[in-house]
């Protein structure tokens, strides 16, 4: 971390098809390499497979997915006297949606047989029916809070 200056946050810049600055932060986290036509065509692809089989707006279920996998607490480790505690906070905003998309992503990326665009479907399928890995991490997070809950006086 900088001694300096705190670090400017970027505007991103909202992509061109949805017209959303979160999707388009969703694009970038899919690049690789610098490759962002090759992000886009993935995540398109990926969202209008959704919008078909869904029967509404693909920006709706996406929005829905991103809900369904956003964690409220976190645990973070607090060393007090010798003893380290998993003390449950709540996340920023700004880390929730970052989790949540990593979550996503990784998931689908952790499959195997098929394009990135099918895979990245089905788990954006599954979490916005609240099912699934990325899902099912969140439920795990959250458990983990719940169950450290007597050492939320550690927080500060």
């Amino acid at each position: 971390m900088s001694r300096r200056r705190r670090a400017t946050k970027r505007i991103t810049i909202a992509d061109p098809k949805y017209n959303s600055q979160e999707i388009s932060r969703f694009i970038n986290r899919i690049m690789l390499d610098g490759k962002k036509t090759v992000a886009q065509r993935i995540v398109y692809d990926a969202l209008q497979k959704l919008e078909d089989d869904a029967k509404r707006p693909a920006i709706e279920v996406f929005d829905q997915a991103m809900r369904n996998v956003t964690p409220i607490l976190e645990v973070k480790s607090r060393r007090v006297g010798g003893a380290t505690y998993q003390v449950p906070v709540e996340v920023r905003y700004d880390r929730k949606e970052a989790l949540a998309m990593r979550w996503i992503i990784g998931s689908a990326r952790s499959q195997s047989g098929s394009s990135m665009s099918d895979r990245l479907f089905r788990e954006l399928q599954e979490a916005s029916r609240g099912q699934g890995t990325a899902v099912k991490r969140r439920e795990d997070l959250h458990r983990m809070a719940e169950a450290n809950r007597a050492f939320v006086q550690y927080k500060w």
